[in-house]
């Protein structure tokens, strides 16, 4: 009989499918590169500045809306009964997670690995929306000049990577973590219910968090495209997916819902993330022919942060008595990323083409095999919490 708490085929080769979606985006880059400049420049401007880039806002929206369809918030309001796993898991994603990655990234980044990435190196990053600052002018660690005809905003590229990874670390997981949940056998109501809390806290921290780690890291701080980028990707998705819920179980039944229409929507979310991704690298390619390691530099403060938060968690569900069934999914929803809304942010923010884009894209690299190792951690370390089993 096939195992029920088994990786669905767009789930279990993610990682293979996103080296392909590189070497398609690379190619296509370098036999089409008009295509995605075409494509990036579809967008909704603000005056002369392109805010929303179409065809990301379309994969996004299809990125998000199946993982929100599957919430319940019928559930948040029971969470109060469970305070400590939901105050765990709180604590370690919004209070914890966002600093140390901004640590842990600079200090790798912009420190131990600022000469392998090229210490000279640069990056052309979007103006913030509306802004029209002349040629020369200095903002923050960048500097406006005319990039092939446009203004841009010219800033190391080693701070263009830490700007992903801030990124990354202020969105926690809220889709994947559902697969990871149930193949470590956790509670799936306490991660539900998670999933929805952290949706509903990232559309009130999401913006300032993000502009305070990016100014403190003298990175522009567009706070206008902050708060459109998290009400286009995630409250828009959230309310479709909130009321679509409603209406389908109203007229279809939840059996329906649940057997039928929720499978239809399984492939569509990664699908469209692929996509996004072809797009990027046929941006992107040419760094990584040409500094192949780039990756490499990247993927190691992330799989850094990663354990570091997992383990952390981890750790403190022990010390508070949590059940197993809880512990487990605490841990690995601070561990993983929302690298949906980490990528739609930095295309958005940055350009699809910079370098903050790369670095949301290394977080979809290393997140299932990374995630999929802390799986089988929890289930070979169940016995640690044999005696707060409820």
């Amino acid at each position: 009989m096939k195992d029920k708490r088994a990786l669905g085929l767009f789930e279990k080769y993610l990682t293979l499918w996103v080296l392909l979606c590189i070497a398609v985006g690379i190619v296509l880059g370098r036999i089409a590169p008009g295509i995605a400049k075409y494509l990036d420049g579809l967008a909704i401007s603000v005056g002369d500045a392109p805010v929303v880039s179409i065809p990301i806002a379309i994969c996004l929206f299809f990125m998000m809306y199946p993982i929100m369809v599957k919430i319940d918030f019928a559930r948040v309001l029971r969470a109060g009964k469970s305070p400590k796993p939901l105050g765990l898991t709180l604590f370690a994603n919004w209070i914890v997670k966002p600093f140390t990655m901004y640590v842990i990234a600079s200090v790798f980044l912009g420190f131990l690995f600022k000469s392998f990435i090229g210490a000279e190196a640069m990056d052309f990053v979007k103006l913030p929306p509306g802004a029209d600052w002349v040629v020369g002018t200095v903002r923050g660690a960048g500097e406006v000049v005319l990039h092939e005809g446009v203004k841009m905003l010219q800033i190391p590229l080693w701070r263009s990577f830490l700007a992903g990874c801030i990124l990354l670390g202020i969105a926690p997981c809220t889709a994947m973590v559902l697969v990871w949940s149930y193949l470590a056998k956790g509670n799936d109501g306490h991660t539900l219910v998670m999933v929805a809390v952290n949706s509903l806290i990232m559309l009130l921290l999401f913006g300032p968090l993000g502009g305070f780690l990016l100014g403190v890291g003298r990175l522009p701080v567009p706070w206008q495209a902050l708060v459109l980028s998290i009400g286009i990707y995630v409250a828009l998705p959230l309310i479709a997916g909130y009321l679509s819920r409603l209406l389908i179980i109203k007229t279809r039944g939840e059996d329906w819902f649940k057997q039928k229409f929720l499978h239809l929507l399984t492939p569509v979310s990664i699908t469209a993330l692929l996509v996004t991704l072809v797009l990027l690298f046929s941006f992107k390619g040419d760094i990584i022919l040409t500094k192949p390691l780039t990756i490499l530099w990247i993927a190691i403060p992330l799989f850094i942060q990663t354990n570091l938060i997992f383990w952390m968690t981890y750790g403190l569900a022990r010390l508070l008595k949590l059940s197993y069934e809880d512990a487990a999914p605490s841990a690995m929803i601070g561990a993983s990323n929302h690298f949906e809304v980490a990528i739609a942010t930095a295309a958005l923010i940055f350009g699809l083409s910079s370098g903050a884009a790369l670095a949301t894209v290394v977080g979809v690299l290393i997140e299932v095999p990374v995630m999929l190792m802390l799986v089988r951690i929890c289930l070979r370390t169940k016995g640690w919490f044999q005696n707060y089993q409820k």
